[in-house]
């Protein structure tokens, strides 16, 4: 029997020598790693624990740019296009569904007024007798402006981590592996909230703000930039992306997994839009409940200048929150609402993406 020649593919090279130790090739400065098929009857060895597969993430992110441009340039740019578009879209309509909730959970988290139901609801009618229904969606325009890249960007994101994650691990074509799994949504999160974060800070002012201080998104950006300084504008950064990593890690994870036992279960290719909607349910209300009170603090430091609180750390602020008003009234006011509109949002965006992904794909093609 002839033997198969050795494979080679452009993508990271294996760091891990009691798991992977197959030769390298240098070419132009760029890894090649080979792969060698397994022996008969004998699977190959891989090394999917958690310190194992974080170790080796943090050495892929600091490979040379030219290796990890080769890699993603072997995606079909209608592709990523198309994750783009759908990602916007399914951001753009999943906060809008919710945002008159989402601008009372905000005026609560910021405040030190003790959050129920009753109170909420009574904050929403509150507002339309005295400004009109169209003011309970205040803010909204800048969350477009923050929602529709960052949905966009985080999507897309999602789609090239899956794709370069499984490369990387030998599993191309297949569901990843639930480290893997978690690890895509994660870095996508991260990546979309770093990207985008001051549009968060606008939003957070002008949901929280009279009409008359801030007219519009640019006034916000003018005043700040003139009042408090540029720095301001990534003020309560370091608790989003410390919140965006188990949020965005967990929802992803929840969902990807959701769908695959779904797969494997039924025996369809695909779930319904229905079952779609109770998966990304599911994954909304795992992520949130997980990252919800580092969503209370970065709320307060973004907030500090035009609420009266003071600017201070993460520590400080959460040790204020705590003092002031207890663990619970305090760090986690607002979730009854998070529960309530989170899993309505992250349904509806996860639906709107995959459904926008399969009508793309069948117009392609």
């Amino acid at each position: 029997m002839v033997p198969r020649p050795r494979r080679f593919s452009l993508c990271a090279p294996r760091l891990c020598g009691r798991c992977h130790s197959l030769p390298r090739a240098q070419q132009g400065g760029v890894t090649l790693a080979t792969t060698r098929p397994a022996a008969p009857g004998q699977a190959e060895k891989k090394s999917l624990c958690p310190g194992h597969c974080f170790k080796q993430s943090r050495r892929l992110l600091s490979l040379p740019m030219t290796a990890c441009s080769c890699v993603f340039l072997q995606s079909d740019h209608r592709q990523v296009l198309s994750s783009l578009l759908s990602g916007a879209l399914a951001g753009a309509l999943a906060k809008t569904a919710v945002a008159p909730l989402d601008r009372t959970k905000i005026i609560f988290q910021v405040s030190s007024k003790r959050f129920s139901a009753k109170e909420a609801f009574r904050l929403l009618y509150f507002t339309y007798l005295h400004e009109g229904f169209l003011s309970l969606w205040r803010g909204n325009s800048a969350t477009m402006v923050r929602v529709v890249p960052y949905a966009a960007i985080q999507f897309s994101a999602h789609e090239e981590y899956k794709r370069l994650l499984g490369s990387y691990y030998g599993f191309r074509g297949e569901a990843l592996p639930p480290w893997p799994r978690l690890l895509a949504g994660a870095l996508a999160g991260t990546t979309a909230a770093s990207l985008t974060y001051p549009l968060d800070l606008v939003r957070a002012r002008m949901a929280v703000t009279p009409k008359e201080m801030y007219s519009n998104i640019f006034h916000v950006f003018i005043r700040i930039s003139r009042e408090e300084g540029l720095k301001t504008l990534y003020h309560g950064f370091v608790p989003t992306v410390l919140g965006v990593i188990p949020y965005a890690g967990l929802s992803f994870f929840t969902y990807e997994t959701l769908k695959s036992l779904h797969r494997e279960y039924s025996g369809r290719p695909q779930p319904y839009p229905f079952e779609r909607m109770i998966f990304g349910a599911c994954a909304g209300l795992i992520g949130q409940s997980a990252s919800y009170p580092l969503d209370v603090v970065r709320r307060r430091m973004q907030t500090a200048g035009v609420t009266g609180h003071q600017r201070t750390s993460i520590v400080r602020t959460m040790r204020t929150i705590v003092r002031e008003e207890g663990v619970v009234r305090g760090l986690y006011k607002g979730l009854s609402m998070n529960w309530l509109k989170g899993p309505i949002a992250v349904g509806i965006s996860f639906t709107t993406f995959d459904l926008m992904q399969i009508l793309l794909r069948h117009l392609q093609s």
